[in-house]
């Protein structure tokens, strides 16, 4: 945590009296909510007096805050809208895949702001924060970090850039938009983004090696600062229980249950038809009976018809937040699957772990950072329903003591871990100020 031997009082010292503020749309829905305000609580666990300001307050937390009043949110959040839908000639697609910060609130006027010693902001699109309103951030002086849980900070309006590299030198022509041109939507945000940014001192930080690579690559953030930090777990939350007693109280008789979660099932990036392909080759290739086998789905779907002809029984909990009810589902499984197309980190991979449950994931983005294959899960090869049936197989008669899974989680990813990583940031950002 300290820089030096000659700066251990000073240091000390500003940990001690550092007052961080955490920023984020919403307390608790998406994974950069619950991510986010994990740290709030590892920060607070770990010396710090951490406060978290969100537009969308859902719980009756303390420490944290609701910028604004709803109606200002809400206002902020259809303007922008609007105008995506408008600048895509009235189409809903890829609505929500984009975010142009054309409209937000004003945090610097808040009491939390004013008190903070460090603004650490995470993901902020939908209404919280426009490009305006970071700007007036970064001109009251206070050291900034921004945590990135997409590549939304490092291209001109997409949440994931998929296989489009224009980011890394200019966004224009736009495959997210409708009729993509050379001055379209994303190019104007790109010059604002661009604007705003240069000569900005962020301290950016990126939840997995893959995120941050990109970052790096990024013509918008060439000269940032970018480190990189997993989101933690508060392992006390998520413990392994009994495999028996878990199935009976989710009512599964099945002699393997898989696992499926996410906060939209249904979403395309989810790959959900990856493995409902690969559920079928385990049935038809690995000798699986279909009613031996549980899927155990967790989180929303609207597009219920992504059931239709499933390879295996399945069982639907809905959408879940709380800790003990995802212990149960994680202990219950055999495995955790993951086969979406990105995922930035992989948060349900580390909680499964943390339950004694192996995941099985692609290889193609943050989970490589989690995953250490035939280890503690298995890296299936990206896009092969093949290789994720044969990932899932290998998890369900591995036998790999869940102490040892718990442990790795505990090293790797606990509170106290992930918290003094970002105290020593601030603690240098804090330093370099003085």
């Amino acid at each position: 945590m300290l820089l030096s031997r000659n700066n251990t009082i000073f240091a000390n010292t500003i940990t001690m009296t550092m007052r961080v503020l955490t920023v984020n749309t919403s307390e608790c829905t998406g994974g950069a909510a619950v991510a986010a305000r994990r740290l709030t609580e590892a920060l607070n666990n770990n010396g710090i007096k951490a406060r978290m300001l969100v537009a969308k307050k859902q719980t009756g937390a303390l420490y944290v805050a609701q910028c604004g009043g709803g109606m200002r949110h809400k206002a902020a959040f259809l303007y922008e809208r609007l105008v995506i839908w408008a600048n895509n000639l009235f189409s809903r697609k890829n609505l929500f895949a984009v975010s142009t910060a054309d409209a937000g609130m004003d945090i610097t006027r808040t009491a939390e702001f004013k008190e903070a010693d460090i603004i650490h902001l995470h993901w902020i699109n939908q209404g919280m924060l426009s490009l305006k309103s970071i700007r007036k951030i970064l001109s009251a002086g206070k050291p900034v970090v921004w945590t990135m849980h997409d590549m939304w900070e490092c291209t001109a309006i997409c949440h994931h850039a998929h296989t489009c590299g224009k980011y890394t030198t200019e966004c224009r022509e736009c495959p997210m938009l409708r009729f993509p041109g050379t001055k379209d939507l994303a190019y104007r945000t790109f010059i604002r983004k661009r604007d705003l940014l240069e000569g900005a001192r962020i301290n950016f930080v990126a939840v997995s090696g893959w995120l941050a690579d990109r970052a790096r690559s990024s013509a918008l953030l060439h000269g940032q600062p970018v480190d990189t930090i997993p989101n933690s777990l508060p392992l006390s939350k998520f413990k392994p229980l009994d495999r028996k007693t878990s199935r009976t109280a989710l009512g599964i008789a099945q002699k393997h249950v898989i696992a499926f979660g996410a906060a939209r099932i249904d979403t395309p990036i989810k790959g959900f038809h990856f493995l409902k392909e690969a559920l079928a080759c385990l049935v038809k290739r690995h000798g699986y009976a279909r009613t031996d086998v549980c899927l155990l789905l967790f989180g929303a779907i609207r597009d219920k018809s992504i059931l239709d002809d499933m390879p295996v029984e399945y069982k639907h909990t809905g959408s879940v937040s709380d800790e003990d009810t995802l212990s149960k589902i994680y202990s219950a499984a055999d495995t955790l699957v993951s086969s979406s197309l990105y995922e930035t980190f992989g948060q349900t991979l580390i909680e499964a772990q943390a339950c004694g449950c192996l995941p099985v994931s692609f290889d193609n983005s943050g989970q490589t950072d989690i995953i250490r294959h035939k280890k503690n899960g298995y890296l299936d090869q990206y896009q092969s329903t093949d290789d994720l049936a044969a990932g899932i197989d290998w998890c369900i008669k591995t036998d790999i003591r869940r102490e040892e899974l718990r442990n790795e989680v505990q090293r790797r990813f606990s509170e106290s871990a992930v918290a003094n990583r970002y105290i020593e940031i601030y603690n240098r950002l804090i330093n370099d100020k003085a």
